[in-house]
């Protein structure tokens, strides 16, 4: 129910109780006053009758005169009690209400007056001391008819008045309450305006009561709150700003593992990621849910994790605690090429030992054979001076292509390929392996797209690596094509590698053959990954008592 109606029902709900209290208070005053003023009425009549009683010769004549001219019932009783005399009509004696009260009061010398029925009827009885024959008068006024329809015309217009009163009362009720409603409506409508977030609804207070005084209240509110919702968007949109330009990607989420925000850089990484949808299970292998919800715990520290995504990414992932606050942040950020810098130094120096170890024993060998004496003899002089020379030149290729490998890895530029003749390759190589047990079986051969000192590197190590593990035996070198890819493959009569060693022959320091084998292990992993670099593969197939071929696969024209 609304306020005007409930207000105009309570003006016309006290309007109609103060009427009625009026009305019956002033009814009960006048039929009080009614009531004494007809029993004074009808003991100045039954006085009169008394008088006229003592001046007439026939009683009963005088007393029926009254009772047509005033409508009393009279009756006249002697000193016994006996009626001596009476009016004629409906009311007898044993009507009158205490009439045998009356009668001895008047027998005893003293006078009678008493209302009955509300004031409607009167007893009034007076000793007669001048008559003879008689000793008391008793009047009996049945109705005070005028009084009776003057008293009801005043209760009908004190009603009429109520009636009014009430109606005027409910017309300035529904007003006052329709004025106080339209007024209060206006501010809960700018109540509910600001509620919804707008701060444009103006209000005006009207009059200062306290209805004005809330309306200037809330209006004030409105103002303050819109300087403060506006301020507080122009933060918001200078941290969105901020934080979508970041490179990092970052995430809120709230105690439900719901997202309420995610800048550009994470929704780049997930596009479904709109407001208010499931935080997914998983980032890579970090299980991002598990993560999120111990953020909420209470005294949850600020974790750090990393994490790999599929493509081989790798992100620094730090969670932030809600601390209260209801919205707990993860800030993912990409390390992949830091981290490929730092494996790729980490390489280049693992690489560069392993791989100038060689030549530089070499060298030092020389150098002290010549100490000893070889440089006296011209042709061994002549001889040693040469493999120092070849030596550096392997250096001088070995450092370049090793800077190469390292850049390729980085992935920071791409690695210069070209196109090369297979077969006078392999003859290079093989002539450079100064080993009489390795020669080139020709077939064909083909070109390929490769980098010429990484690829000499790569066959070289496996050359290197066959002719350690199977001396005496022999190492072929052939090149042919299959499927549009250019495939140099380095075949040995060797013992073959177990097949528990072949799951782990390409990982880095691993030297399988037992602890007498010399070496670092680094050999087919720099292999490996320098086929990788030039967009190939290595492949290594291995029987125990057969020997071993390595595969080179590169791309070919």
């Amino acid at each position: 129910m609304g306020m005007r109606w409930w207000l105009a029902g309570a003006f016309v709900a006290v309007a109609a109780l103060t009427a009625a209290v009026i009305a019956t208070v002033s009814s009960r005053q006048v039929g009080r006053a009614v009531t004494a003023s007809s029993r004074d009425i009808a003991i100045g009549q039954t006085v009169s009758v008394g008088f006229e009683l003592s001046r007439s010769l026939d009683q009963a004549a005088t007393l029926e005169d009254f009772r047509k001219r005033d409508g009393l019932a009279l009756f006249l009783f002697a000193a016994n009690g006996k009626i001596v005399a009476q009016t004629q009509g409906s009311t007898i004696w044993t009507d009158v209400p205490q009439g045998q009260k009356a009668l001895a009061r008047a027998l005893s010398g003293r006078r009678f007056a008493a209302s009955f029925s509300g004031g409607k009827d009167t007893v009034v009885a007076l000793p007669m001391r001048r008559l003879p024959n008689a000793a008391a008068l008793v009047a009996y006024a049945p109705r005070a008819q005028a009084y009776a329809a003057s008293l009801s015309i005043f209760r009908n217009e004190v009603l009429r008045v109520a009636l009014w009163t009430a109606l005027g009362a409910a017309i300035l009720g529904l007003g006052a309450a329709a004025l106080i409603s339209r007024r209060l409506r206006r501010i809960a409508a700018a109540a509910q305006a600001i509620e919804r977030g707008g701060f444009d609804i103006e209000l005006e207070p009207g009059f200062l009561d306290e209805v004005g005084l809330l309306a200037q209240s809330v209006e004030r509110m409105r103002r303050r709150l819109g300087d403060a919702f506006e301020q507080l968007g122009a933060e918001r949109d200078r941290l969105e700003l901020l934080l979508d330009r970041l490179h990092e990607s970052v995430l809120a989420v709230d105690e439900d593992l719901r997202v309420q925000y995610a800048n550009a850089s994470m929704r780049r990484l997930f596009p479904e990621l709109d407001p208010d949808v499931p935080l997914p299970d998983h980032f890579g292998d970090l299980p991002m849910r598990a993560v999120a919800r111990g953020l909420f715990s209470r005294g949850a520290p600020v974790s750090e994790a990393r994490t790999t995504t599929p493509d081989g990414a790798t992100y620094a992932v730090v969670g932030i605690p809600a601390a209260g606050t209801g919205l707990a942040v993860l800030v993912l950020a990409d390390i992949t090429r830091h981290e490929r810098q730092q494996r790729a130094e980490r390489e280049f120096v693992a690489n560069a030992s392993h791989e100038l170890r060689t030549p530089v024993s070499a060298i030092a060998s020389a150098v002290e054979a010549l100490e000893l004496g070889a440089s006296e003899d011209p042709v061994e002089r002549e001889r040693f001076i040469r493999l120092i020379g070849r030596q550096a030149t392997r250096l001088t290729r070995l450092t370049s292509s090793l800077l190469v490998l390292a850049r390729a890895q980085t992935r920071e530029e791409g690695m210069p390929l070209v196109e090369i003749e297979l077969e006078p390759f392999l003859e290079q190589v093989a002539a450079a392996a100064d080993v009489p047990d390795v020669r080139v079986e020709r077939n064909g051969g083909g070109t390929a797209l490769a980098q010429p000192d990484v690829l000499e590197q790569v066959v070289t190590n496996l050359v290197a690596n066959a002719v350690k593990h199977a001396p005496g035996a022999p190492v072929v070198l052939r090149a042919a094509h299959h499927d549009g890819e250019a495939v140099i493959e380095v075949t040995d009569r060797g013992p073959g590698i177990s097949p528990a060693a072949q799951g782990r022959i390409f990982d880095r320091f691993y030297a399988g053959g037992g602890p007498e084998r010399d070496g670092f292990g680094l050999g087919l992993a720099i292999a490996r990954d320098s086929a990788e670099a030039m967009g190939g593969r290595l492949e290594l197939d291995s029987h125990e008592g057969v020997g071993t071929t390595a595969r080179v696969i590169l791309r070919s024209r």
